[in-house]
């Protein structure tokens, strides 16, 4: 144990800042270009066991695929869950690459996955790229609508989709101005529209080096959006031990939380609350999936959802409850290779 020398590294796009630290010191500092060659070579001058942690930002995944082979632990860190001790004191680059090291020593980080294969990170950064443009498209659309709101306007359905009707619409229109401001937002909206096709028709490309995901499209509510998005954030069924952690960091699982005693004495019930830190994208797609299930009827997610609001429970807690079966519908099917039986 000894021998084991702990890597902090903070990383930017203009240079990467190492702080090794050994036996409760600090014994070395490098501050090296954003390259895997220069940090390869601090790693050749190192002798003994090495463990690096770096936080998670736009480079880890890039550096944890060059450099994990290469040490004997490597970390990405959840910048959260260190915040308090990461922002105590003094703060600059030499500073922060130390106390990574000294948390990581220590055994205080908490590790961000990661995908090692490259197929697998393209196909996460489509994936990503696809619900970024549609999450723009929607925001977009809206402030459309806002802008002819306040002027009281009402944009007829077909307009928004259909070009060509939309020029005879805004040439009608009573004020230049406000046909002007609309037209421009609608270039912004076109161009969220087409980027979002070409990253869809990427996905389906991509889709078919993977056989799951036509399994999963058989579950009742899956699309290959949503299949496509599970595996890709999700990466491998062995991710996780148990299927209350797979819950909670798709945002449908439970947390349990209490803190003192009540006027008798005695603890406080706890209380069961959502994950506020979970995967947002996993969270609408999951959720997405079981409404469309629940609407869909002929199946047993519905049937299980008409049963618990038959007997008297909130659709909003039986709707969560559909989720979490069918999130582990799926992730059994991934994890034990089997197609999906209604019965």
């Amino acid at each position: 144990m000894n021998n084991i020398y702990y890597i902090g590294a903070d990383v930017h796009s203009n240079n990467i800042e190492l702080a090794i630290r050994h036996r409760g010191k600090i014994v070395q500092r490098f501050s090296l270009p954003p390259a895997i060659s220069p940090i390869l070579e601090v790693f050749g001058s190192i002798k003994g066991k090495k463990q690096m942690a770096i936080e998670e930002g736009p480079m880890a995944g890039w550096l944890y695929r060059g450099l994990s082979a290469k040490v004997d632990s490597f970390i990405v860190a959840e910048p959260r869950r260190n915040k308090l001790i990461c922002s105590d004191g003094d703060h600059d680059d030499k500073v922060d690459s130390a106390k990574l090291a000294m948390l990581l020593e220590g055994g205080f980080l908490k590790e961000v996955y990661h995908p090692l294969d490259r197929d697998q990170a393209v196909l996460k950064k489509w994936v990503t790229l696809y619900h970024d443009n549609v999450r723009n498209a929607v925001r977009i659309v809206n402030k459309i609508r806002a802008c002819s709101r306040m002027e009281a306007i009402k944009i007829p359905a077909n307009v928004i989709k259909n070009p060509e009707k939309r020029m005879q619409w805004l040439q009608k229109l009573e004020y230049r101005d406000i046909a002007e401001q609309l037209q421009m937002l609608f270039i912004g909206y076109d161009a969220a529209c087409c980027q979002c096709r070409i990253a869809r028709q990427k996905l389906l490309v991509l889709s078919r080096s993977y056989p799951v995901i036509k399994e999963f499209q058989e579950l009742p509510g899956v699309g290959i959006i949503r299949a496509v998005t599970f595996l890709a954030y999700i990466d491998t069924p062995w991710r996780f031990k148990r299927k209350s952690k797979l819950w909670k960091y798709c945002g449908i699982g439970l947390e349990h939380t209490t803190s003192g005693k009540d006027k008798f004495g005695q603890p406080k019930p706890a209380k069961l609350r959502m994950p506020y830190n979970c995967n947002r994208t996993l969270k609408d797609v999951i959720l997405g999936a079981a409404l469309s299930a629940v609407r869909q009827k002929q199946n047993p997610f519905a049937q299980e959802y008409e049963r618990m609001v038959a007997n008297g429970a909130i659709p909003s807690n039986a709707r969560h409850t559909v989720a979490r079966k069918l999130l582990t519908t799926m992730w059994g099917i991934w994890k034990n290779s089997y197609q999906y039986n209604t019965n």
